[in-house]
């Protein structure tokens, strides 16, 4: 038994991945995917996300398929950035506060909860090591995400992510002024600032 071509090329076109519902949008049923999986032709890495066997499994992309409104943050984002060379053992995501995380994800990633027209500020893509592209937010929102936070992040983490944005060269301080605006940290980021700055 092989694997049928069609469905071959779009594992191929999204790096070794493929979900239920691609399966189901190209025409074919769960079952072929449930045969592909007994004859050790795909593994099922998480619910409703097929990985060909030998394929490296990347993560951070399929935490992200299955949920549309997951948006890297914090320190996620802050590695997706570029600002820390450290992954983190745990991905951190934000959602809307008026909609829950599946319950399938909860021991998968810290979650942070926000108004819902806060959501959509600051989300950019970036790629993964992978090489796949997902979402998460810029890094001006980043800082005033872990200023927002202070207390459920450890301070050294975000000492460490203003300390690198201070020193970055594509920082943009009116963006970032914007955001904490926003976000209601204009106090807590002019204290961090003026000690690094």
């Amino acid at each position: 038994m092989n694997i049928n071509q069609t469905i071959y090329n779009e594992i191929l076109k999204n790096n070794n991945i493929i979900t239920t519902s691609q399966v189901l949008a190209l025409g074919y049923s769960k079952q072929l995917l449930a045969s592909y999986v007994k004859n050790g032709l795909l593994e099922r890495c998480r619910h409703g996300i097929y990985t060909l066997p030998d394929a490296v499994h990347d993560d951070m992309y399929t935490l992200m398929l299955r949920s549309d409104r997951i948006v890297f943050s914090h320190d996620t984002a802050l590695f997706l950035n570029e600002l820390s060379e450290r992954i983190p053992f745990k991905h951190t995501v934000t959602i809307p506060s008026n909609t829950a995380l599946p319950g399938s994800l909860k021991d998968e990633c810290r979650c942070f909860y926000v108004k819902p027209e806060l959501h959509g500020v600051g989300i950019i893509e970036k790629s993964t090591t992978f090489g796949n592209t997902v979402r998460c937010y810029n890094i001006e929102r980043t800082i005033c995400d872990f200023l927002r936070c202070r207390n459920r992040c450890d301070e050294e983490t975000v000492t460490d992510a203003i300390k690198n944005y201070a020193s970055y060269d594509k920082k943009d301080l009116n963006l970032l002024s914007v955001y904490a605006k926003q976000f209601k940290v204009v106090k807590d980021l002019k204290k961090y600032l003026e000690v690094l700055l």
